[in-house]
């Protein structure tokens, strides 16, 4: 499958909320696979279909020493625990890596790319992964977890078309 190029924040679509998986067919698996290579290319460990323009409720997960790679199809969080302080980045970010307040467990609800249902526990990097990705189909970006003099120091001294490191 072709590479796909990676919406870059401010995109207003990187903040809409994703609409559900209806139909597990080929064009899913398309998207699938799509998300795949273009994580893989970009050196990320996940990747939602909205950060590719698709406002569809899909992300791809592929942690270091997890189980590689994962597929959640229309995500729900049944429960978040553990916060802390985390270092994120984003590839729809550029250049900015900030540490943020997230759960480092949580229990979630998904589907996988045939439309089977399951229910798993994650924690460590793979539930910070996987949340981040989650925030993603809600509209929300990792710096919005920062605080808001933050976010604005960021927007401030960007350059053009860059972001510095928070």
């Amino acid at each position: 499958m072709p590479l796909r190029e990676v919406l870059v924040d401010p995109d207003p679509r990187l903040r809409q909320r994703s609409l559900a998986v209806e139909t597990f067919d080929a064009d899913l698996d398309g998207l699938v696979q799509d998300l795949l290579d273009t994580m893989r290319h970009a050196r990320a460990i996940g990747l939602s279909a909205p950060q590719l323009g698709v406002p569809l409720r899909v992300v791809v997960v592929d942690v270091p020493g997890g189980i590689a790679p994962e597929v959640f199809v229309n995500p729900e969080i049944i429960d978040q625990r553990m916060l802390a302080i985390v270092e994120e980045s984003c590839v729809s970010v550029p250049g900015v890596v900030a540490k943020v307040r997230r759960n480092i467990r949580a229990r979630i609800r998904a589907r996988d790319r045939s439309g089977r249902q399951l229910e798993i526990d994650v924690e460590g990097l793979r539930a910070v992964c996987l949340l981040h990705e989650i925030d993603h189909l809600d509209g929300r970006l990792f710096i919005d977890r920062l605080p808001a003099w933050r976010r604005l120091l960021l927007r401030l001294h960007a350059p053009r078309g860059a972001r510095p490191a928070a």
